[in-house]
């Protein structure tokens, strides 16, 4: 049975760690979440998670596992907005452990936890050409508002673009 935590502080390098081993590089071609077809470099780093949990009251990182001691297979971001709504994102299963249902657990104990932190709707972005992962979180419920936000090219935090027509599309859903 997998255990959910807040993240420590100690673990942000195993969590950058798992990041990017899901979203980018050869162990993310195993899995379906890749996006090493789109994207080059790291998807995130220890630095840019500090700043962002440090800029950003009240967010966290949950994460998953299987004992205590043992390092996060499953994680994702979680951030207060307006209005209600909470902001879910970097959302990771290890490639080796996907196709099991540990993301679609990982994206209800995100729900819940918004839901108990007094959220009233879940929003998310994903990169625009992500059919199948758009297709997934419409499968659990959430829906395209129409609203895009434009890639950060330039960024290198973000990764380094392979092609120049990436953009955001944001989903929503009621809790």
């Amino acid at each position: 049975m997998a255990l959910l935590t807040p993240y420590q502080d100690h673990e942000l390098a195993d969590i950058v760690a798992l990041v990017n081993s899901a979203y980018r590089g050869e162990l993310a071609a195993q899995g379906w979440t890749s996006e090493s077809y789109l994207l080059g470099g790291q998807r995130t780093d220890e630095a840019s998670l500090r700043d962002d949990l440090a800029a950003k009251p009240g967010s966290t990182i949950l994460t998953f596992r299987d004992a205590p001691e043992d390092k996060p297979h499953a994680c994702a971001w979680l951030e207060p907005t307006d209005g209600g709504a909470w902001y879910v994102g970097m959302i990771t299963v290890s490639p080796l452990r996907q196709d099991g249902g540990l993301g679609r657990a990982m994206l209800e104990a995100c729900e819940a936890h918004a839901k108990a932190h007094g959220g009233t709707r879940m929003k998310m972005t994903v990169i625009s050409v992500r059919d199948t992962l758009i297709a997934w979180y419409q499968r659990r419920g959430y829906s395209l508002t129409g609203e895009t936000q434009p890639f950060p090219y330039g960024d290198e935090r973000f990764g380094q673009p392979q092609r120049d027509d990436l953009a955001f599309v944001v989903l929503e859903k009621g809790l």
